[in-house]
C-alpha cells in the first residue's frame, strides 16, 4: 500500500499512535500506522467483502449465546506490543472478551486477528501477521484466502510459543477456532461469493 498523501501534498511525516488516531486527513480514507507511516487501506474487491460480511455474520452467532461476553468487530484498530508507539494495525476482523469503555479506538485485548489475503496485499498482510504474533493477549490468527478456497492458521502453543509455520485448511476442510471454541466447514466462509462453484 502507498504512503497515505493529501491530494498534491508531500506524504505525511511519520507519526505516533496518539497522533495518528487524533490525525484527519479531510478525505475520509482508511489508513493504518506501520513504523510510524502512515499507509493507506485499498479497497476490498467484491470477493473479499463478501468473504469478511460472511464470516463477520457467522462469528456474531457463535459469540451470541448466553454467558459468552466475546464479540467480533470489523477492521478494528490494533496496537502492536513492539514498537507500540509507532504501530496501529488493521485486521479485517478481531475478536475481543474484554468490554469496551467509551471513546475506545484500540481493540483491546484481541484473542483472535483475521486477515483476508488478496493477491496485491500479500506482503502487507504477513507483515501484520508478524506484528499481531506480538501482542500477548492473541491466541489465533487467521488467514483467508480470497482467490480460492484455503486458509492458514497459526495457534499459539501451551508455552506461549508461535508454531514455525501456520496450519493449511484445505477447501473441504473444517475451520477450528480453539481460542472461541468454533467449528465449522470452511466452506461456509465462502457461500456468497463465485468461488464455492469450483469445489
Amino acid at each position: 500500500m502507498p504512503s497515505a498523501r493529501r491530494r498534491d501534498n508531500p506524504p505525511i511525516e511519520t507519526m505516533t499512535v496518539d497522533e495518528f488516531i487524533a490525525w484527519d486527513d479531510g478525505e475520509g480514507g482508511k489508513y493504518q500506522l506501520v513504523d510510524g507511516e502512515v499507509r493507506a487501506l485499498s479497497p476490498a474487491s467484491t470477493t473479499h467483502a463478501k468473504i469478511q460480511a460472511t464470516l463477520a455474520g457467522l462469528l456474531d452467532r457463535h459469540l451470541d449465546t448466553p454467558g459468552v461476553r466475546c464479540s467480533v468487530l470489523t477492521e478494528p484498530a490494533v496496537k502492536t506490543r513492539i514498537r507500540a508507539k509507532k504501530n496501529m494495525r488493521v485486521p479485517d476482523l478481531g475478536v475481543t472478551c474484554t468490554p469496551d469503555t467509551a471513546g475506545q479506538v484500540e481493540l483491546p485485548d484481541p484473542i483472535l486477528l483475521i486477515e483476508i489475503m488478496s493477491p496485491g496485499n500479500q506482503k502487507d498482510t504477513w507483515n501484520n501477521v508478524w506484528a499481531y504474533a506480538t501482542i500477548p493477549s492473541v491466541r489465533e490468527i487467521l488467514i483467508v484466502q480470497s482467490t480460492r478456497i484455503e486458509a492458514l492458521l497459526l495457534r499459539r502453543q501451551a508455552d506461549g510459543a508461535w508454531p514455525p509455520d501456520p496450519e493449511t485448511i484445505a477447501a473441504d476442510g473444517a475451520l477450528t477456532l480453539a481460542s472461541i471454541d468454533f467449528s465449522l466447514p470452511l466452506s461456509r466462509v465462502y457461500a456468497k461469493t463465485y468461488l464455492v462453484q469450483r469445489i
